[in-house]
């Protein structure tokens, strides 16, 4: 019976413990963008990728590229910060859930004491003990009103939020690292265009410096050949400085040194798998799955629970503390019949004066919710902002390089027939030099044009979500595969 007795306390706040929430119930807002994507001349040819985005493994082609990622992702010092932040968030969270139930510790205690002869009745020292031993049960909250589950669901959402952001960090690091060696390797062909324009240029400087000397060219245009020199060295310089930051800049994303058989000799253009287009996918479908989007939704979770935390701190709260065990005055005897001991201690708390810190907690909270709506619906335009560009790019870029193509066929046989009139006597050196001019900066431009043809489709992947899968960096794996 007295074992029943000693039971009961915590037999009442387990039967106690189911709550209700004062939190309002969630809705999700609706997402205030179109329900179709934008139907314009710069979007009709774009690839939508919208259904079925592939693993990043799957969607890259090109096996020195993967290696880099796969090198990125292992050793990436933002990654891990990122994912030992989600670490730190569960936990978080795994203590929160600790307080819905209550936490029970086995005490056991000695206490001596000693009275001198000149106080007691009896004239005679006494040296007293008494030993106890009992399980208690520590101060335990009964959640009648749903705030320690509320706050248990705000950390939650925390660790979600905290998920989403390892995602897009990851994500973020694939395409980066894809863009930024798709640039180094447009920097290497913009340095191999310029280092051969110079040498070319050079040579004819030569010429029609001799040509000079011999009274059949003039001063003007030994001048101009040696603008053009110079131009094309100032290119040189400044392309060869592009090729040193990428390589800087990949070396840092990456996280280690990049191996020089990974980097690429030039730019390639096709470094990602072809695309299905998918127009039945509406905006608000697809921009769900961007991880920057699950995030402001976990903010917005959050903040719907901080408000049933504010609601309950107008209502009672109600704490127990209780122990059960044994005392005695001898150790031997501490267990033995007649020795059990137990207390029971609930505590009531009702709010009745606070100031307004409560209607003032409770404003706040429902402002802060209102804020993450307003907070959410921005994420969710400034995504559709960004596919739309996306789109834009992907739609006209094929057209932009295929100009710039023509551009540079056509001032690469103008140069031709300025050179041919030249020998022929024609026309002057002027008009060979200033053929040389337009045909190098439309050399340039079509490089241009393929570094951005190549980088639109990684873009548009960006954009959209990716198929980002979670994974772990080495340091981590090897962590959890020593635990």
């Amino acid at each position: 019976m007295r074992k029943t007795l000693c039971l009961l306390p915590l037999a009442s706040a387990l039967l106690l413990s189911g709550c209700i929430s004062l939190a309002p119930e969630y809705e999700r807002p609706e997402a205030p963008v179109e329900q179709v994507w934008p139907q314009d001349e710069a979007t009709k040819n774009a690839a939508l990728l919208t259904e079925g985005l592939q693993k990043w493994s799957d969607f890259f082609t090109d096996e020195r590229l993967t290696k880099l990622i796969e090198l990125g992702l292992q050793n990436n010092r933002s990654l891990r910060s990122a994912f030992y932040s989600v670490e730190q968030a569960r936990a978080q969270y795994n203590v929160s859930r600790a307080d819905l139930l209550p936490s029970v510790a086995v005490q056991a205690e000695e206490t001596a004491g000693r009275t001198p002869a000149s106080t007691t009745s009896t004239g005679v020292d006494v040296t007293s003990h008494t030993y106890s031993a009992s399980a208690a049960m520590a101060s335990y909250e009964l959640d009648l009103f749903g705030r320690i589950r509320n706050l248990n669901e705000q950390a939650l959402q925390a660790y979600f939020q905290t998920q989403a952001a390892q995602r897009t960090a990851q994500m973020t690091v694939i395409t980066e690292i894809a863009q930024t060696w798709l640039s180094l390797g447009a920097s290497k062909d913009l340095l191999k265009l310029a280092q051969e324009t110079y040498d070319s240029q050079s040579e004819s400087l030569k010429l029609i410096q001799q040509s000079y000397e011999l009274g059949a060219s003039s001063m003007l245009e030994v001048q101009q050949a040696m603008q053009t020199v110079a131009t094309a060295k100032a290119a040189a310089v400044q392309a060869s400085r592009s090729v040193a930051q990428y390589r800087n800049a990949l070396a840092t994303l990456v996280g280690t040194k990049v191996p020089a058989e990974l980097e690429p000799e030039g730019l390639k253009m096709d470094i990602t798998k072809p695309q299905v287009s998918v127009a039945s996918n509406i905006p608000s479908e697809v921009l769900l799955a961007r991880p920057d989007i699950a995030s402001a939704e976990a903010v917005l979770r959050s903040a719907n629970a901080n408000i049933g935390v504010a609601r309950a701190a107008f209502f009672p709260s109600i704490t127990l503390t209780g122990s059960a065990g044994s005392i005695s005055g001898e150790l031997n005897e501490l267990f033995n019949g007649g020795t059990h001991t137990w207390s029971f201690v609930p505590n009531i708390t009702l709010p009745i004066f606070t100031g307004g810190a409560n209607i003032a907690n409770l404003r706040a909270a429902e402002a802060y919710q209102k804020k993450s709506i307003a907070d959410y619906e921005l994420a969710i335009q400034t995504a559709f902002q960004e596919v739309a560009d996306a789109l834009a790019t992907e739609g006209t870029v094929a057209d932009e390089l295929l100009a710039q193509q023509q551009l540079a066929a056509a001032t690469a046989e103008t140069l031709r027939l300025s050179e041919e009139r030249y020998k022929n006597g024609a026309d002057s050196y002027l008009e060979v030099l200033d053929s040389q001019r337009s045909n190098f900066s439309a050399q340039q431009a079509v490089i241009s044009a393929q570094l951005s043809r190549a980088a639109s489709l990684v873009t548009l992947y960006k954009v959209l979500g990716g198929g980002s899968q979670l994974e772990e960096p080495a340091e981590t794996t090897q962590t959890a595969d020593a635990k």
